[in-house]
């Protein structure tokens, strides 16, 4: 069986070491312009003594910047002194997808929150999400997950966690999810949960948190400063470092059905009729999507199956039949 193969991935930190180390996950990768090469993703271990263990990820989808630009932050600035534990940073958890810019890993068209558990003999996306799934996350207590909209979505900027069966566990995440103290707090339904690294995380028992900061293939002033204090918010909150957590008001909302979800069923050219944050009536016109093919057509609308708050849109311009067009979040007091 695969599964029981070591792993070709070599760390070259030690994560029973104290101090600071920066380092890279190397990973053996065979190709035209270098025969016995590799992936080398970037890591930083920082621990000081016994105690709970983070492990901190960004560019999961390598189009999405909010995590990437807290994480190498939190990575050089992190003083071990004020640390109780151990923190585990990987501020671009899918390196390749990262350096393109893109969703997906353009060696294999791995999407890497699609990926677990992973397979030690498969595709590049499916050697990383292997270590991680078998090295990394069994170290931890706590599993942070950046995400943005990437270059097709954008969000207004939330802090999420999942409803889950273990309610014990829910708490724990719901309540690291409040210490973050982003603008909204979301209690999130996924359309398609397979192989996704939070249910990988959360079927261990792990608390996972995970964010979604805006979007558009980057980043903006402000949903950097909510990553950056929002992610030393939740190690504090956790007590993994030494500090008051920073608290902010925050806007819970929720997602409870699939009605929240809208997809286009053309292609065509989008128009937002709802910008973010902005309330919405069931029946209202989230978006128009006019034909691009010849003039006289009267563009398709796309309506509100409930009523909420925008929290998410359609990015580009243009549209293909499938895309999500917006989603719809219910206010929580």
């Amino acid at each position: 069986m695969s599964s029981h193969r070591p792993s070709p991935i070599a760390p070259t930190v030690d994560f029973e070491r104290d101090g600071v180390q920066h380092g890279f996950l190397r990973l053996p990768y065979s190709r035209d312009d270098s025969a016995w090469g590799s992936v080398m993703i970037p890591i930083c271990v920082i621990r000081n003594g016994k105690g709970p263990a983070a492990l901190l990820t960004g560019g999961n989808h390598g189009d999405e910047y909010e995590g990437p630009l807290a994480l190498y932050e939190l990575a050089r600035t992190l003083d071990p002194s004020q640390v109780s534990g151990t923190v585990i940073i990987v501020p671009a958890m899918n390196y390749p997808a990262f350096r393109a810019g893109t969703r997906t890993s353009p060696i294999d068209k791995g999407n890497m929150n699609r990926s677990f558990p992973g397979r030690p003999d498969g595709t590049v996306t499916q050697k990383i999400a292997d270590y991680f799934q078998r090295e990394l996350l069994p170290r931890a207590d706590l599993v942070f997950d950046f995400h943005s909209g990437g270059r097709t979505l954008d969000f207004v900027p939330f802090c999420a966690a999942h409803t889950l069966p273990d309610k014990a566990q829910e708490q724990k995440a719901f309540a690291a999810v409040e210490a973050f103290s982003a603008p909204f707090s979301m209690r999130m339904t996924e359309i398609d949960a397979i192989g996704m690294y939070d249910t990988a995380a959360e079927e261990m028992g792990k608390v996972f948190v995970t964010t979604e900061l805006g979007g558009g293939g980057t980043s903006r002033a402000e949903t950097v400063r909510i990553a950056r204090r929002g992610i030393l918010n939740v190690l504090r909150h956790t007590g993994i470092v030494a500090g008051a957590v920073e608290t902010r008001k925050t806007q819970w909302l929720d997602m409870p059905s699939g009605d929240c979800f809208c997809f286009a069923e053309d292609d065509g050219m989008i128009e937002t009729m709802i910008d973010l944050g902005e309330p919405v009536e069931e029946g209202a016109v989230l978006a128009r999507i006019h034909s691009t093919g010849r003039t006289g057509v009267a563009p398709r609308e796309i309506l509100a199956k409930m009523s909420g708050m925008l929290a998410a849109r359609h990015f580009p311009g243009l549209v293909k039949a499938g895309d999500c067009a917006a989603v719809v979040a219910m206010k929580v007091d």
